[in-house]
């Protein structure tokens, strides 16, 4: 399941640089933020993952 999880966290990282990107090209700022948020997700799930994957070996 960590693989699933792992792309998982890689997609919504994904998700949220595109949705930043269209929204600095709008200029809409709450386009931009729910990006960042998306990407944040992204990231604290990634790290949950490899910390899990460290704490196994």
């Amino acid at each position: 399941m960590a693989a699933g999880e792992k792309a998982r966290a890689k997609a919504e990282q994904a998700v949220g640089k595109a949705a930043q990107a269209a929204g600095h090209a709008v200029g809409n700022r709450k386009s931009v933020a729910k990006g960042r948020a998306a990407e944040a997700a992204g990231d604290a799930r990634e790290a949950k993952e490899t910390l899990k994957s460290t704490g196994r070996h």
